[in-house]
């Protein structure tokens, strides 16, 4: 289990924000952090400590006015860190190569590729043309409704019909090189994980699978590696003390690499 760290940028800021809080009208969200230090200073920091396979997230859409400043602050990062990060948030086959130009070592992309509530294969087939398989995640963030776990879009406002199951990743996985996996419904609230969707992503494990959302402690690390048999890669946002939290940035870094 790998550490994935993450810059999340929402008005031009970095920020930690509840994940199912986020509204497109008036481009609000409930905030855990605001950092005071800009995109760069985070992708630094990755850089020093040697983690790779991170996320910058776009968390405004194209027609906000915020968002040429969220932009600016993920290009700023994946320059500062060439290679080192993946990005995504509104990704198409027009932007893409715009942001792997930058240094972005993936695209991620969710919305482009779900689209009217299910797969769009001859998008999928596009996006993995254009940027070429070894640069693509897809972003299987999910929600639970009615005993299911289903893929949400449009930064997570939006259930699609696709349930996240075996079946769903053994579809996508020719197309994409890892998965990108949110608990949406305990995101930014560092109050325990998903176990139902880790055991489920770490029974399938056939490529790599970033999971987030919820880790609150290092109980949950211990949880998280057993539910997912080791498989799984973990982002932590909120929890951390670089985002204002309570878990050591470095001591998890350790534990994790023990």
């Amino acid at each position: 289990m790998e550490f994935r760290p993450c810059i999340d940028i929402h008005n031009g800021k970095v920020k930690q924000i509840v994940g199912g809080s986020l509204r497109d009208t008036g481009d609000s969200a409930a905030e855990n952090f605001v950092s005071e230090r800009d995109a760069s200073f985070y992708a630094r920091l990755y850089q020093r400590e040697g983690l790779k396979g991170g996320h910058v997230i776009l968390l405004n859409p194209v027609s906000s006015p915020y968002y040429p400043a969220t932009r600016e602050q993920a290009l700023l990062a994946l320059k500062t860190y060439p290679g080192g990060m993946q990005v995504g948030g509104g990704i198409n086959p027009e932007n893409a190569k715009v942001f792997l130009e930058a240094g972005a070592s993936h695209v991620i992309v969710t919305s482009y590729v779900f689209r009217e509530g299910r797969v769009d294969f001859a998008n999928l087939r596009k996006m993995a043309e254009t940027v070429g398989r070894d640069h693509l995640v897809l972003d299987v963030s999910c929600r639970k409704r009615e005993g299911c776990y289903y893929v949400v879009t449009d930064r997570w406002q939006r259930f699609t019909g696709e349930v996240v199951n075996e079946a769903l990743l053994e579809k996508l996985m020719g197309y994409a090189d890892e998965f990108l996996v949110h608990a949406v419904d305990v995101e930014g609230q560092a109050l325990g994980i998903e176990g139902e969707l880790t055991a489920l992503l770490g029974d399938w494990g056939r490529i790599p699978i970033t999971y987030a959302g919820g880790v609150g402690s290092f109980r949950d690390l211990e949880e998280l590696k057993r539910l997912g048999k080791n498989k799984l890669n973990v982002t932590i946002g909120s929890a951390l003390d670089i985002f204002g939290g309570k878990m050591e940035f470095k001591k998890v870094l350790q534990y994790l690499r023990q």
